[in-house]
C-alpha cells in the first residue's frame, strides 16, 4: 500500500501489457486509500460508516487484473480493521456516497432478482477475517469480466456471506470488458 496518503485520499494506477501485434491485452487497476467518515453530506472515496469495525485511517487496496481472455481477478488487502472480526465484502454497482445505500446492490455477472443467484459464482465475494493486527486479504477469480460502467465500488459488510450492514465503502474505477 502507498505510504503517506492522507485520510480519505486515493491513489490509482492502471497498467497494461500485451502483444505488440495488437492482440488482446492484459490490464491491471490498483487503487488504495484511507477510510474517513462522511463529512458535510459528502463521502471520500474510502468512507467508513462504522468506525468500530472500520476505523478512520484504516487502509484498503483493491487490485483488478483482467487477462487477455477476459478472466478477472480481484484482490483486496486491508489494515487497521477490528482484530478477529469477519467481514463480508462484495463488488457493488455504484460509487460510494455519504448514505451507505448509495453504492446500490451487488454487481452480478448474470443480473437477477432471485436470491439464489446472490452467490460467489455470480458475484465477486472477498470475505475475510482480520488477523490479530487488524490486517486481512482475499481474492476472487472469475472467467468473466465486469460490464463497462456497472461495477464501481467495494462494500465491507459487518458479517460474511450475502447480507449484513454496510460498514464501509471504497469507490474503485473497475475496468469493464464489454
Amino acid at each position: 500500500m502507498v505510504a503517506g496518503i492522507c485520510a480519505g485520499a486515493v491513489a490509482a494506477a492502471v497498467l497494461a501489457s500485451g502483444a505488440a501485434d495488437g492482440g488482446t491485452r492484459d490490464h491491471t487497476v490498483r487503487v488504495d486509500g484511507r477510510f474517513a467518515p462522511p463529512a458535510g453530506g459528502t463521502a471520500p472515496a474510502a468512507v467508513t460508516y462504522d468506525e468500530k469495525l472500520v476505523p478512520a485511517g484504516s487502509r484498503i487496496e483493491v487490485r483488478q487484473h483482467v487477462a487477455g481472455n477476459g478472466a478477472t481477478t480481484v484482490e483486496l488487502r486491508v489494515t487497521g480493521m477490528k482484530p478477529g472480526h469477519t467481514y463480508g465484502v462484495h463488488v457493488h454497482r455504484a460509487p460510494c456516497g455519504a448514505d451507505p445505500a448509495a453504492a446500490g446492490g451487488h454487481y452480478q455477472h448474470r443480473p437477477s432478482t432471485d436470491p439464489a443467484d446472490a452467490n460467489p459464482e455470480n458475484e465477486v465475494w472477498l470475505d475475510f477475517t482480520a488477523d490479530a493486527r487488524g490486517a486481512g486479504r482475499a481474492s476472487a477469480r472469475h472467467d468473466w469480466g465486469f460490464r463497462r460502467g456497472e461495477a464501481s465500488s467495494v462494500i465491507l459488510h459487518d458479517e460474511p456471506g450475502n447480507a449484513g450492514t454496510r460498514a464501509a465503502c471504497f469507490t474503485v474505477p473497475f475496468a469493464g470488458t464489454g
